[in-house]
């Protein structure tokens, strides 16, 4: 009796298996995704196109153009009367980055949470940054969380959680004495740090190749803080080493002498050049160094209440005062950079919870210092690419591309604040996001 029941349930069990085989081959996506909606922002050449259609294999985007015809059983998805964007890059995030709201905020931060918690905080962040629209970010130093980016990207890339491509700077460098957090008592020995800090080119060059056998992606240096810090040697030995591995340097320079410093040392990015001038913009020009922007920082710095200090930060002025002291400088250094033809890409530099997520008000900011919508929205797309050095996979919707867009409901042209309010995300094919489309052909968002 036992052996025809255990007969009848292996039966029973096969065929459930042949039934479930069968409906999941009925309801697999399509090999070929149409997306399709009212208008599409060429980010190239600037122009709306009307009633565009992208199909998608895979991946990979196989076909842009106007009406063009959607093969037979692929999968659609109707946006309706939306406009269509490559999707967004942020070429200046923290994503390991939730410093509690507190004049104490950054040691805390360091104190009390262990790498591991900081890692789940960071999933948290590129989750909320993906859903905004930013398929790409490049993360610009662990702010004391080690190498957890790094392990932070490779999750995603293994499709464990959801996130943006990712490039990693993992613990960046500093001048010893130059970085957070300030005012540790000195009797804490060993107290963790936002960065590796390094004295003299030697120990540049040993934090550089620790980094990249860490996983780094590109790396960060700090070229000031208040006042230039590490030497154009030290920061000369950071980017051999990189250069050497076919990777990047990013470098924090505030002043024209870090910046000039940083440049002349062959660095491929200047992030902030808060106090730059004529002539740093005409060097960067010169050597072909890209301006990181990250002006929506300083923004909310100038909003800040007068009575917030920067002492933390071991600045002996206030918050509002040093934001609008930036912003005041950015009203006429971006339309400059713009017009010299500086290569510029967009970086909102987030460093709290409630900022991750918000990366357009970046672009939002960069319009309002007076660029153009399609400049500011090309900072965040070809221009961010070209800075990662994924010109070919990334930046704008072309055959070959990764299927890689956003939706909004109105012009981004018009109205830049509709990347505020994304609609429609889908990263390499497979839709995040989904508040406008319908569905036919047997794909579903």
């Amino acid at each position: 009796m036992r052996y025809e029941l255990a007969v009848v349930a292996n039966s029973f069990f096969l065929f459930s298996c042949l039934l479930s085989s069968a409906t999941a081959q009925e309801h697999r996506p399509p090999k070929t995704v149409a997306v399709r909606a009212a208008r599409m922002l060429d980010v190239n050449s600037g122009d709306l196109q009307t009633s565009p259609v992208i199909l998608i294999e895979g991946e990979k985007i196989s076909a842009v153009g106007s009406g063009i015809a959607i093969p037979s059983g692929a999968g659609v998805i109707d946006l309706g009367n939306a406009t269509i964007l490559p999707g967004l890059i942020d070429c200046h995030t923290h994503l390991l980055a939730r410093i509690p709201e507190d004049p104490d905020g950054y040691v805390v931060n360091l104190a009390k949470k262990s790498q591991a918690f900081r890692a789940l905080e960071g999933a948290a962040d590129a989750r909320a940054t993906l859903y905004a629209g930013f398929t790409a970010v490049r993360d610009v130093e662990s702010e004391g969380s080690g190498y957890a980016d790094v392990a932070l990207r490779d999750a995603i890339n293994q499709g464990l959680i959801e996130g943006p491509r990712m490039q990693v700077a993992t613990r960046g460098i500093a001048a010893l004495g130059h970085y957070l957090p300030f005012h540790v008592s000195p009797d804490l020995r060993g107290f963790p740090t936002g960065a590796q800090m390094i004295s003299g080119p030697e120990e540049a060059r040993r934090a550089a190749r620790e980094q990249i056998g860490g996983g780094a992606d590109l790396l960060k240096i700090y070229a000031d803080w208040l006042r230039p810090t590490l030497t154009v040697e030290e920061i000369r030995v950071v980017v051999e080493e990189a250069h050497k591995a076919g990777i990047k340097v990013a470098a924090h320079a505030e002043s024209v002498e870090g910046i000039r410093n940083a440049v002349e040392a062959g660095v491929d990015s200047i992030e902030h050049a808060s106090y730059a001038d004529e002539s740093s913009l005409r060097l960067m020009k010169e050597k072909g160094t890209f301006l990181v922007t990250t002006k929506a920082a300083y923004m909310e710095l100038a909003e800040a209440p007068p009575d917030l200090s920067m002492q933390a930060f071991g600045m002996d002025l206030s918050a509002q005062a040093y934001g609008r002291r930036v912003i005041e400088n950015a009203r006429r250094i971006l339309p400059m950079a713009h017009q010299m033809e500086v290569n510029i890409a967009s970086g909102s530099d987030p460093s709290s919870a409630n900022q991750h997520g918000k990366n357009a008000t970046e672009l939002v900011v960069l319009n309002k210092l007076g660029l153009a919508p399609i400049d500011a929205i090309r900072a965040a797309t070809v221009n961010g690419a070209q800075l990662m050095g994924w010109a070919e996979k990334i930046g704008s919707l072309e055959p070959g591309k990764y299927g890689d867009l956003i939706a909004v409901s109105g012009d981004p042209l018009s109205d830049i604040t509709e990347l505020q309010h994304v609609k429609f995300v889908m990263k390499g094919g497979v839709v995040v996001r989904n508040e406008l489309a319908s569905c036919a052909g047997g794909h579903r968002p």
